[in-house]
């Protein structure tokens, strides 16, 4: 039977387009099942415990920005630190992933090229335009996408997403769940790659 992730992650975080490629290929290599779940960072910090970057002690926010850096060289990605359209407010491109799985479409296809679009092309995924066209470019249907985004469906989705990942423990962005085991972050792909690679049990926190 084949084995699923559930992919946790906000449009807005540059550790889910660090990690996104790299933990694509895992899930294909190993051939489990992505269902992909953008949720609410904000709502997931505020429920357990973390904070928005700009509370966080300057320490924490300089030590972010080396991280940024060293990642960046280690995934051989190009992108700017300081990227002009970020923050942009994301609950409508994390909605625009969802619609697209409402919709049958692979979400894969659209975030290869949108969170490359904020971090190295410097565009904002806050504007709708710039959704419709990113869509579009990826072959699916931007406009009608964008109209599912904005529905009533979408929104629930959304909000059970982060229902759904504050139950799991999901604490940040990207958090990968396989069988209740959560990893979190994406400089924990090694260890997510071993668990497949190995077929273990799920390692529990009531041992």
């Amino acid at each position: 039977m084949s084995r699923s992730i559930d992919y946790y992650f906000s449009m807005a975080s540059p550790w889910a387009y660090i990690g996104h490629q790299p933990f694509m290929a895992i899930a294909r290599q190993h051939g489990v099942t992505v269902r992909f779940k953008p949720v609410s960072l904000a709502n997931v910090f505020a429920e357990t415990g973390g904070l928005p970057l700009p509370k966080r002690h300057p320490a924490r926010q300089r030590y972010r920005i080396v991280e940024l850096q060293r990642w960046r060289e280690k995934r051989g990605l190009k992108f700017s630190l300081h990227p002009k359209h970020w923050p942009f407010d994301n609950k409508l491109a994390d909605r625009f992933v969802i619609a697209m799985t409402m919709e049958g479409h692979d979400p894969d296809r659209f975030l290869s090229r949108a969170f490359p679009a904020v971090w190295a092309e410097e565009r904002n995924l806050g504007d709708e335009a710039t959704l419709i066209d990113i869509a579009n470019a990826a072959g699916m249907p931007g406009a009608e996408l964008l109209k599912t985004a904005k529905s009533d469906a979408a929104e629930a989705i959304y909000n059970k997403h982060y229902e759904e990942a504050v139950a799991g423990d999901v604490i940040g962005s990207p958090c990968y769940v396989l069988d209740g085991e959560v990893f979190w972050g994406q400089d924990r792909l090694d260890l997510l790659n071993d668990a497949l690679a190995s077929g273990r049990s799920s390692y529990r926190s009531d041992v």
